[in-house]
């Protein structure tokens, strides 16, 4: 892990770092200077030259790097990333709940919890840092991007650990809700657990042999024409696991571009939101003991055809 940043945050996103690995010595150096370095390792995502004009690649201490430093290896290269525009995702995050140690907001879909990928300033996490001025917020879990609900947010580094530890623990109930197509013939309560990884480059996790790693309890609350309303309850926390349980089953959630099949979506079009919602959220507050309990006010939209 590196430093702790001698940059502020802009705009509410923290600074990137890079740290020079070793040249290998029984070859001809691959890097001569800085500059060198930088260009080769940034040639597509920040403008090399113009930042190293206005000095604003330091390392850790603050010093700038200027292009013509000798290579220097094992050491951290601080800057901001140049952001390319992102479509506006517009939905407001509704705060649920806020004290000196967290906050807990009602997530929209679209929204993605921390910046990743092409998804940086539409984060709730930038939002949020820069809005309410809580530069130390940072998530004690997560919610992927197209899933709306309950989100938990500490407020201050000293109390970060506690928090996800709850989480990392799993000593947090979660239930959620999904609408997607009812199955007559399929009984339910029904609890699946299998084998669930995904593999780096893939859009979809998928279930392998091996020992299980995921485990759901699948209920349906409502059925309406051939649509039900269905309450999963996780004690597991695998990527994508509530979509990949719910599709291993043939009844993949209405508005998933990833199940069963990956579908082309425009990153602007937000008319078709995935239909899981995390919709309540409780656990014993690790440092005063009392209960907490936080509900999504987010509502699942019924096709037409299913009202």
């Amino acid at each position: 892990m590196p430093p702790r940043s001698p940059l502020p945050q802009r705009d509410g996103l923290d600074a990137a770092w890079l740290r020079t690995p070793d040249n290998d010595p029984d070859t001809v150096p691959r890097w001569t200077t800085m500059r060198d370095f930088l260009l080769d390792r940034l040639p597509e995502i920040a403008p090399v030259e113009e930042m190293l004009v206005a000095r604003e690649f330091v390392d850790h201490a603050g010093r700038a790097w200027v292009g013509d430093d000798p290579y220097r290896p094992n050491s951290f290269v601080w800057f901001h990333r140049y952001l390319l525009p992102e479509p506006v995702v517009p939905f407001p995050i509704e705060i649920l709940y806020r004290d000196e140690r967290i906050l807990v907001v009602d997530k929209p879909h679209f929204l993605a919890t921390t910046p990743r990928g092409t998804h940086v300033r539409e984060s709730v996490l930038v939002r949020l840092r820069a809005s309410l001025g809580l530069p130390d917020l940072a998530p004690a879990h997560r919610l992927d991007r197209l899933t709306a609900g309950v989100l938990v947010l500490t407020t201050d580094r000293c109390h970060r650990a506690a928090y996800a530890g709850l989480f990392q623990s799993g000593a947090v109930r979660k239930t959620y809700e999904a609408l997607a197509p009812a199955d007559p013939d399929r009984t339910f309560p029904q609890r699946i657990g299998n084998r669930i990884e995904k593999r780096r480059g893939s859009l979809q996790a998928e279930i392998v042999p091996g020992l299980p790693n995921a485990e759901t309890l699948i209920e349906v609350v409502e059925t309406r024409a051939q649509h039900a309303r269905y309450r999963l309850t996780p004690t597991t926390g695998k990527t994508h696991q509530l979509r990949v349980h719910l599709n291993v089953l043939g009844l993949p959630i209405l508005g998933d571009p990833l199940y069963p099949t990956v579908r082309d979506v425009d990153p602007a079009d937000f008319t078709n939101p995935l239909q899981l919602v995390a919709r309540r959220l409780s656990f014993i507050d690790p440092i005063d003991r009392a209960p907490r309990e936080f509900t999504s006010g987010f509502a699942l939209e019924w096709p037409a055809r299913a009202e």
